[in-house]
């Protein structure tokens, strides 16, 4: 048998009278169900280790743009091994580390029997931490900073939410490839600590919010050039003053909305200074390169040799066992979550 986190979702009305804390660990229950039969083009993967991020927590709230059908397993991330594969499976032996290649898999599970196209082979040699939350935040750290801008050793980012696992991802691989980074948080009781550790990671200058809007900011531009990219996590007042630092001509790719609100951009940074607007969704990019395996290649392989050379961690992460997913599922939605809970399976 395997044990899965399985997901019913609740009926509008009952939405609207609770907070999304308690919504979110009450939809869930602990199952023992009788593995899947192996068919010839199945691949049977025992799980190692998930993630639990916030997309994840978005489609258990019914907010995300993909909605899976109920009853479902949760979550989208995750590293599982090999342990049988059909007849007609190529690609794939017993032994083999294996990733999601789509989104909504379903990797809470102990266990599970999946179509071989919906995996991606992964390097045994990956720490199995780093495997386990390679296929979503390092992926969308890697192609914001490719596919915006052509950046250049001695360039600038600026990022908001850059204590967030695509943040520290941001600031190593930009630091590897010798782009300097402009890392925006929020203010909070242990900034300290927070500071110092992505600096550690690599990162050039951590800031809060608040400063984004201080005449100190030029300070920082004495020693770097002003950014040509920007990468948005928030939306609000943080996109609108991180914006104003934009080179002219510069892009600002939006991949998601911790704040809830929209992103307000001055017309005069539209007239005046030509900038861009862009969205990212890592989903789509994989569906728009479905039949691009050269680039999904490419981009594999760079990120795991990173991993290797000690260029690129995991984030900070806590590990809980499935059975204690309840405290996990509390954990990552607390203020100021400085640690990604990952399930061990």
């Amino acid at each position: 048998t395997l044990k899965i986190g399985s997901l019913c979702r609740a009926p509008s009305s009952f939405k609207s009278c609770i907070n999304a804390l308690f919504l979110c660990v009450s939809l869930f229950r602990l199952k023992d169900l009788e593995v899947a039969e192996l068919g010839d083009s199945d691949v049977h993967v025992k799980m190692l280790a998930a993630p639990i991020n916030p997309a994840d927590i978005n489609m258990i709230q019914g907010t995300y743009a993909i909605v899976s059908p109920l009853p479902a397993v949760g979550g989208n991330e995750g590293v599982g091994e090999v342990l049988e594969v059909g007849c007609r499976v190529a690609a794939l032996k017993p032994g083999d580390r294996v990733i999601p290649a789509v989104t909504g898999l379903g990797t809470w599970r102990t266990r599970g029997v999946f179509p071989e196209e919906t995996l991606l082979k992964v390097p045994g040699d990956i720490p199995v931490l780093s495997a386990a939350t390679l296929s979503v935040n390092p992926c969308t750290a890697y192609r914001m900073l490719a596919d915006f801008e052509t950046l250049a050793p001695g360039d600038s980012v600026i990022q908001n939410a850059a204590n967030s696992s695509v943040g520290q991802a941001v600031i190593q691989i930009a630091k590897a490839s010798g782009i300097k980074t402009i890392n925006v948080v929020r203010d909070r009781p242990d900034l300290p600590k927070l500071v110092e550790r992505l600096m550690a990671l690599g990162a050039d200058h951590v800031i809060t919010e608040e400063m984004l809007r201080k005449p100190e900011m030029k300070d920082i531009f004495k020693s770097i050039p002003k950014p040509r990219l920007a990468l948005n996590c928030v939306g609000g007042k943080s996109t609108t003053e991180m914006l104003r630092h934009l080179q002219p001509k510069g892009t600002m790719v939006t991949y998601g909305g911790m704040a809830k609100q929209p992103v307000m951009v001055p017309v005069s940074a539209f007239i005046f200074r030509d900038v861009r607007l862009r969205g990212f969704w890592m989903t789509q990019w994989r569906k728009d390169h479905a039949e691009d395996q050269e680039s999904l290649g490419s981009m594999m392989d760079t990120l795991c040799q990173l991993i290797r050379s000690g260029q690129l961690a995991a984030p900070a992460c806590t590990e809980v066992p499935l059975q204690d997913y309840k405290a996990a599922l509390e954990a990552t939605m607390k203020p100021f979550v400085s640690s990604k809970q990952i399930l061990l399976l």
